[in-house]
């Protein structure tokens, strides 16, 4: 499966990112894994926060290759993230991880399952190596989407 699979099964669409997009939405996934560090949160809140930052970094990967999920299209959240290898360069192994963060935050949004303590540790350890990592893709990768 390529990213062009996803954009001819319209489990994608094609994207022209911009900078100033870009440096917000990253900014905004930075300030989600900074809220999901304030302990006075719930733990299910602290969760989200950092499913959040996830989630966006997963967006930066698909916006920088010139891609967006559908959203209007059921999946989305599980597109972005199954397709980090592609975009990203991710390794399986930790898409395996983030994909079961994905299936925990259903549980909670859908079924209002508490969020463990252990569990909400790993989301927020998992967001900021794939922040870290979406920074470094980018300033590797695609330079300009970083440049005012």
């Amino acid at each position: 499966m390529t990213l062009a699979n996803l954009l001819a099964i319209q489990r994608l669409q094609a994207f022209e990112p911009t900078a100033q997009g870009v440096q917000r939405l990253l900014a905004a996934a930075a300030r989600n894994l900074d809220d999901a560090a304030i302990q006075q949160l719930s733990p299910e809140n602290r969760f989200d926060a950092a499913y959040k930052c996830i989630l966006q970094c997963a967006m930066l990967g698909l916006w920088a290759q010139g891609y967006r999920t559908s959203t209007s299209q059921p999946g989305h959240h599980q597109t972005a993230l199954q397709a980090l290898p592609l975009s990203m360069g991710l390794p399986n192994d930790v898409v395996i991880v983030l994909d079961a963060l994905r299936k925990q935050r259903n549980q909670n949004d859908y079924e209002g399952d508490p969020v463990r303590p252990a569990v909400v540790t790993e989301c927020i350890k998992q967001a900021q190596a794939l922040l870290t990592h979406t920074r470094l893709f980018l300033q590797t990768r695609f330079p300009a989407l970083l440049a005012p």
